[in-house]
């Protein structure tokens, strides 16, 4: 569950730079002119030449918040690529703590272990709540950067890219989380769409083992294949309530 939350920590992960972006920069729908759409359907079959395009309850036709249906599609594109990036770090994370491995050094300043016992929800809980809300603060303050710097997704920005840091935040120069050592630079337009097609894949089937562990965990036999991972009695799709949320009064 730690990895669910930091994996945004390292976007730098991602296997490409997308070579063509959801529409041309605007504010409104008239000056949106790329199909969207199109390219959508397009990439479905690229993704998957058996099942091809697949939306049985017209996602892609939608116009949310009264924008335009391209901007639409870049919500739900740079959205699934997030959800990807995040299940492929939580299903490792997952097999980590499961398997009880973890830094060799101390969690925490005052000496204090890693949890090396229970499934790895219980090992979520056990972490300091400081700890926590370092994590969440500063994936909160990556989601703000993503979502103010920059050519934003839905304006004809990049799916999946993270705007830079230039030196006028970094002493000493520019950071790109995105691409900290400039791979994608030398990389062919041919490489970077390969790369689009095997991360939204991968991430694709990361979104499917993640839930089935944390579904086997929550629900004993829910997963046949799953049998072997602890149980816990926590609600896994509310990981504050055994710590944070409590000490919290209304």
């Amino acid at each position: 569950m730690k990895l669910i939350i930091c994996s945004v920590l390292v976007a730098a992960a991602s296997a490409f730079a997308p070579a063509s972006s959801v529409g041309h920069r605007a504010a409104t729908k008239a000056s949106m002119s790329m199909d969207a759409k199109g390219d959508l359907v397009s990439l479905a079959g690229k993704l998957n030449p058996v099942v091809n395009y697949f939306d049985p309850i017209g996602l892609s036709n939608q116009e949310f918040w009264g924008l335009s249906n391209d901007q639409t599609i870049g919500f739900l594109r740079e959205s699934e690529v997030k959800h990807g990036r995040i299940a492929m770090f939580a299903f490792v994370g997952y097999i980590v703590h499961a398997n009880h491995l973890t830094w060799p050094w101390p969690m925490t300043m005052d000496g204090t272990p890693f949890p090396q016992t229970g499934s790895p929800e219980v090992v979520w809980d056990a972490i300091p709540d400081g700890a926590k809300l370092q994590i969440i603060s500063f994936v909160g303050f990556l989601e703000f950067w993503r979502e103010s710097a920059g050519t934003h997704y839905m304006s004809g920005g990049k799916i999946g890219e993270m705007p830079e840091f230039d030196s006028k935040y970094i002493p000493g120069g520019a950071l790109n989380l995105y691409d900290p050592l400039g791979y994608s630079k030398s990389r062919s337009a041919e490489d970077k769409e390969r790369g689009l097609i095997v991360e939204l894949n991968n991430g694709r089937l990361a979104m499917l083992g993640i839930f089935g562990f944390v579904s086997a965990s929550s629900v004993e036999g829910s997963v046949p294949f799953l049998k072997f991972i602890d149980h816990y009695d926590g609600n896994v799709m509310a990981p504050l309530t055994k710590s944070i949320l409590p000490s919290i009064s209304f």
